[in-house]
């Protein structure tokens, strides 16, 4: 539990900010989760990865999402949990697909069968995420979980349910002491 409290404090020093914002989801907002400021940080990695760990069910074997959003959380769970004995394969999923070398829209080691965590940064409605694990079921694996750091629209948990995945976001909007936006 305090590893939360210590992800969130580093989420609102460095990476919450406040001004006029146009989000993806096309919405405007006063406040901008830039949650790569601690994802991409070592400090604010390993507290990532510690949540990550708490969250992620034994039979995951592979962990990914949407590049850019999942990757430096990816990455670095898969790393820090091979340190522990648990080895999960970690991956990145294209917006489009490649049109060269080995194409297709899932880059890294993610395997026909695999039972795969759904991650991003943060997410506003979560429609990547719920694209992500499309392509993830289209290469034959499975996705089991979605885990976004921050959940700062409140509806991605109901699109995982509708797609037959459950969401347990680390962090929501409200816990960063603002309201859920769309």
């Amino acid at each position: 539990m305090s590893d939360i409290r210590e992800l969130r404090d580093h989420l609102l020093v460095h990476a919450v900010r406040s001004g006029d914002f146009l989000l993806k989801s096309g919405a405007r907002s006063r406040v901008f989760i830039d949650a790569k400021q601690t994802t991409c940080r070592p400090e604010g990695m390993m507290l990532v990865v510690e949540a990550a760990l708490e969250a992620i069910p034994d039979e995951a074997t592979a962990i990914g999402g949407p590049t850019m959003g999942a990757d430096a959380v990816a990455f670095a769970v898969a790393a820090v949990a091979a340190t522990r004995g648990r080895m999960l394969r970690s991956f990145s999923v294209r917006s489009r697909a490649k049109d060269h070398g080995g194409g297709g829209r899932v880059a890294g080691a993610l395997e026909v069968g695999d039972q795969v965590v759904i991650t991003e940064d943060a997410v506003t409605r979560g429609v990547s995420m719920l694209e992500a694990a499309g392509v993830v079921r289209e290469a034959g694996a499975n996705p089991i979980l979605l885990l976004p750091v921050v959940d700062r629209g409140g509806t991605v948990a109901k699109l995982g349910r509708e797609a037959g995945i459950p969401c347990r976001a680390m962090l929501t909007g409200a816990d960063l002491g603002f309201a859920a936006e769309r």
